[in-house]
């Protein structure tokens, strides 16, 4: 009698148990229970200050920036790699000074050692008894780019390392923030300015994403499963004693869309170097003949200046036409 050959596990769809809508939320509605996602934005954009009040607000319970509910509190670990112990206690302490909260009742748990490979087998599986022992509801691994030294613009390579992480939330059914750069570059989506692979953006069951704009932020978010907030500007606060600094939001509402003219004016100012109006108009996608309007009106109010190069910001040094 032939043996069959070996099947790969199965069920029928309705034999799946349903998640109740309640456990659906780490933090809702912007991060889901065990999603896994990054937190992305140029340098100085206040990316490890929204890590840090995401696992504050998981390991005491209390909202997201002071709005967004916890539905599914409990132990935080984190790793900051580019920060002191001392900058991240004080830090720490900053958010609990301004959510009164005791830094001593907080079930936040920091991770020490000098280096973290997550491409090396060791560090990997000493992460993996990290997670046994601790069994967090979150880990944050800040910044991405000090946890390997792969290439990141090779989809193998990075794929292995997110594979290991995907790998890790599903056996500890944590959520995984990871806090990664993006270039200055306008994208039409904003995970398409993540830096290295296409996969790092295609990784995330949410993302979350910082830009200046002037003078305050905008976070937008992403979700695989569901539909996300609308974009809002953030700022980061502090005391007339520069203690309880924290990110606060400043327009709960949608953000309105941005002009024209307010657009250029963005991309001009987070350019390396100036613009050809080609470029402009292929990062915008906006029509030809609007936008050469729209570059004239902001020539006409200082706000863009036309060089041999291209088009710059004011601030930009260029060498002017004529």
């Amino acid at each position: 009698m032939n043996t069959p050959p070996q099947t790969l596990p199965l069920t029928r769809v309705a034999d799946i148990e349903a998640e109740p809508p309640a456990k659906r939320w780490l933090i809702d509605p912007i991060w889901g229970r065990a999603d896994v996602g990054i937190i992305g934005g140029s340098p100085k954009s206040c990316k490890s200050w929204l890590g840090l009040d995401m696992a504050l607000s998981v390991a005491s319970g209390t909202p997201l920036l002071d709005h967004f509910p916890v539905s599914h509190p409990g132990p935080a670990l984190i790793y900051m790699a580019e920060d002191a112990l001392p900058m991240v206690r004080m830090r720490v302490e900053s958010l609990c000074r301004h959510r009164h909260l005791d830094i001593q009742h907080l079930d936040l748990h920091v991770i020490t050692c000098p280096a973290l490979r997550l491409d090396l087998d060791k560090d990997q599986r000493r992460l993996a008894n990290t997670l046994d022992h601790i069994r967090p509801h979150l880990l944050l691994l800040d910044p991405l780019i000090r946890l390997h030294r792969l290439d990141e613009n090779s989809s193998s390579d990075v794929s292995r390392l997110l594979g290991y992480l995907r790998e890790m939330q599903r056996a500890f059914d944590t959520a995984v923030v990871l806090v990664h750069h993006a270039s200055k570059k306008h994208r039409a989506q904003p995970g398409q300015a993540l830096r290295g692979s296409s996969d790092l953006h295609a990784f995330g069951d949410a993302n979350a994403y910082l830009a200046r704009r002037r003078d305050h932020l905008v976070l937008t978010l992403e979700q695989r499963a569901a539909r996300p907030p609308e974009p809002m500007t953030l700022q980061l606060l502090s005391g007339n004693d520069g203690d309880d600094t924290h990110l606060a939001i400043t327009s709960a509402l949608p953000c309105q869309p941005e002009s024209l003219g307010d657009r250029i004016r963005d991309t001009l100012q987070q350019a390396d170097e100036p613009m050809t109006r080609t470029a402009i108009r292929a990062a915008l996608r906006v029509n030809n003949q609007r936008l050469g309007q729209a570059l004239q009106e902001l020539e006409d109010a200082g706000s863009a200046l036309r060089t041999q190069q291209g088009w710059s910001a004011p601030d930009q040094q260029s060498l002017p036409l004529g």
